[in-house]
């Protein structure tokens, strides 16, 4: 999926004008204005696969440790993870750098400790409890795997990665993949269902 504008969300740096706008969403039940711009995934509303996502952040205020949302685009996975979750630290990763100047902002507005960071700049030794990503399928199978392999074997014992994919878009054949080993040290199976969406949660042993 790209832009709005045709221009891919995970272009480093859009060349498409960086025209902020208000964005009215619901989120860990919320009613807030955040603010978003052209040139970044989903940048008008929140995408419908991240909201089949989003209901499954279950509130935890005693809940402690790293997350990390991969892919973040403006938000609404990390701003939802942090209201949900408050002694957390919530990692925002995106390659898109108006995205993370856009999820730094948001969160600061709402008093929320998100740390949003390119891929190379997360230390490499940090592990994860929880990973949730609605992730970039269209930069095709061989760079999403690879995606996959980086991040979601950086989880803790026990941690669990959610991604949620649509079904026409390979859901089934990519859990095959990493039931397969794709992904390795991890089980995996779908949680959800939903507007055509898979959730796929990846536990590592």
């Amino acid at each position: 999926m790209s832009t709005t504008d045709g221009e891919h969300y995970f272009t480093a740096r859009p060349a498409t004008a960086d025209e902020r706008r208000e964005l009215h969403v619901t989120l860990a039940g919320r009613e807030l204005v955040v603010t978003s711009a052209r040139g970044v995934f989903s940048g008008d509303r929140v995408d419908r696969g991240t909201g089949v996502l989003l209901p499954l952040v279950e509130p935890d205020d005693a809940a402690s440790g790293d997350v990390l949302d991969l892919g973040c685009g403006w938000g609404p996975i990390a701003l939802t993870l942090g209201l949900a979750q408050p002694r957390r630290t919530v990692w925002a990763v995106d390659v898109n750098e108006r995205a993370l100047d856009l999820v730094q902002r948001n969160a600061s507005a709402l008093g929320l400790d998100v740390r949003a960071a390119l891929p190379d700049d997360v230390p490499a030794e940090l592990r994860f409890a929880e990973i949730w990503s609605n992730p970039p399928i269209r930069i095709g199978k061989p760079a999403l795997h690879e995606l996959l392999q980086r991040w979601c074997t950086r989880l803790l014992p026990g941690g669990r990665a959610h991604l949620v994919v649509q079904k026409n878009l390979g859901a089934d054949s990519l859990q095959t993949w990493i039931a397969g080993g794709g992904v390795p040290g991890v089980d995996v199976e779908r949680t959800a269902s939903d507007r055509g969406f898979r959730v796929l949660t990846l536990t590592q042993r």
